[in-house]
């Protein structure tokens, strides 16, 4: 067929056909992991309808309570005065279960088909988000129900971030990584979008609904993985990405063993370095070990940092609507409306991160930065935030950018630099694994900020963002090294231009 062709209409023809199928990937686990945050939401959102001011409310004629119960409206067993600590429970309990799972699942994730994989996994997650919902229908009150699903709801989701990661690491290249990334990542906040205003439809009324739309949405996700989801440019005689082959212009112009030319020597390695090696060119790659992948310089520095980062990030994602009900006073619908600006932020503040870190070369140093301006930005959003609708809506917007560019710039780009280290050699399985632990890192932080935001909220308030400015502090000052290495790096650079210039 190619001899047929003219040479040039061939190439337009390959190239249309390349960029269609990965224009679809991209798409298609843009939705696939915007599913799975669409599901972990509604817990959120329904937070402040499971304990509420009863005496709000006009008792229903029918009711058989007795007057002076100020619980009634409630649900059991989130009635009590401890029912912070309660919901931080159910909280943590799916947040433990991801991060333990998390660090498992990068394991299996290496080793088994990613469309099998996540296909399993959107389904079991869309079962047990709807089974929170069916508490609701069965009359269910029993804490460690609420509990149980959770654990079984955090680890199956476990099977999504190092599957997405490594299924666009397959097709996609290096060409401005964070800027794609940035754009790509907004599923986080566009999911957190999804699942408050599909759950704000019900909260008011039967709020089970909040979780079994939801739930059905993903596990149609998954059907709908199973039968389009494509793990290899090869398996569709796509071009495989062109620029990991060794010795091209552009690996002879960025050296990664010149520190001039780059802060760190991995994040100049291709995505497609990994991903992309054709299974056709070399021999099936052995897994990398734990051990391994947690060596590659700056994994650690990059997972503890995402620790911090995601401690607040989730802080946020479920106790900001309760946040927003209790000091403004608003219903549930309406806190939970407003708190999605804080996911619109979060979209800016990612494709920001990813377009500042391309320009400038410098992950570490634009993570810290953003840091640096979230531990002010926070205090001023919880002591003026409530002043009024306008600035509410502004500093919301604000925080997002700042909280979640950081968090989404380690998760996607970073992850995809250290997962492509020059000693994997082309390993397209080792990114899971290095995927799977920074992510898993993070998790860590993601199930310790709402625990402490539980324990917390009863002395104030005001405690919990003094926590979260912690946590920012403490990110920054883990990223110290690498940024220090990217000044260097950029004095390097220009020392060399001046010496050109003047020769």
């Amino acid at each position: 067929m190619r001899s047929s062709l003219a040479p040039g209409i061939w190439l337009l023809r390959t190239f249309s056909r390349d960029s269609w199928y990965r224009g679809f990937i991209l798409l298609l686990t843009f939705l696939i992991y915007a599913c799975f945050h669409m599901s972990r939401k509604p817990i959120s959102v329904v937070k402040s309808r499971l304990h509420q001011n009863c005496s709000e409310i006009i008792q229903p004629p029918n009711a058989t309570h007795d007057p002076n119960d100020t619980t009634w409206c409630n649900w059991a067993p989130f009635d009590q005065d401890n029912y912070k600590e309660l919901l931080g429970g159910v909280d943590n309990a799916f947040l433990v279960a991801y991060a333990i799972g998390m660090f498992i699942s990068g394991v299996f994730g290496e080793r088994l088909p990613l469309r099998y994989y996540l296909t399993a996994g959107l389904l079991l997650s869309g079962l047990f988000t709807a089974l929170i919902g069916l508490a609701y229908f069965w009359n269910i009150h029993a804490l460690w129900y609420f509990v149980l699903i959770q654990i079984c709801n955090g680890l199956v989701q476990t099977t999504g971030w190092p599957s997405v990661v490594t299924c666009v690491g397959n097709w996609f290249g290096k060409g401005k990584r964070g800027f794609i990334m940035g754009i790509w990542n907004s599923h986080t906040s566009v999911g957190n979008i999804l699942g408050t205003l599909i759950a704000g439809v019900w909260v008011d009324g039967p709020w089970g609904l909040s979780f079994v739309v939801p739930g059905i949405i993903t596990a149609a996700m998954g059907v709908f993985t199973f039968l389009f989801l494509i793990e290899y440019p090869e398996d569709v005689d796509c071009s495989p990405p062109q620029h990991h082959v060794s010795g091209g212009p552009e690996e002879n112009q960025n050296n990664p063993e010149d520190p001039g030319s780059n802060p760190y020597s991995h994040q100049e390695r291709s995505l497609e370095a990994v991903a992309g090696s054709s299974k056709e060119l070399s021999a099936e790659p052995a897994a990398i070990s734990f051990w391994g992948a947690l060596m590659i310089p700056g994994v650690i520095e990059f997972s503890l940092c995402l620790l911090f980062a995601k401690l607040v990030s989730y802080t946020f994602l479920y106790w900001l609507p309760l946040y927003i009900s209790n000091v403004a006073h608003f219903s549930a619908k309406e806190a939970g409306d407003l708190s999605t600006l804080f996911d619109v932020g979060g979209i800016m503040g990612g494709i920001l991160a990813g377009i500042i870190s391309d320009y400038t070369n410098g992950r570490a140093t634009t993570c810290c930065v953003m840091l640096i301006l979230a531990a002010p930005m926070l205090f001023l959003y919880n002591h003026f935030g409530q002043n009024g609708i306008t600035i509410s809506i502004v500093m919301l917007i604000i925080c997002g950018a700042l909280v979640n560019g950081p968090y989404s710039l380690i998760t996607t780009a970073v992850s995809a630099d250290l997962g492509t280290h020059k000693s994997l050699k082309g390993n397209a399985k080792a990114l899971s694994t290095v995927t799977a632990i920074i992510d898993g890192t993070g998790s860590i932080g993601a199930a310790l900020g709402p625990l402490l935001a539980g324990l917390i909220s009863p002395t104030g308030w005001n405690n919990v963002f003094y926590m979260l400015i912690s946590a920012d502090v403490l990110a920054c000052l883990l990223l110290c090294r690498l940024v220090y290495k990217e000044i260097v790096a950029w004095k390097s650079v220009l020392s060399k231009d001046t010496g050109y210039k003047e020769i």
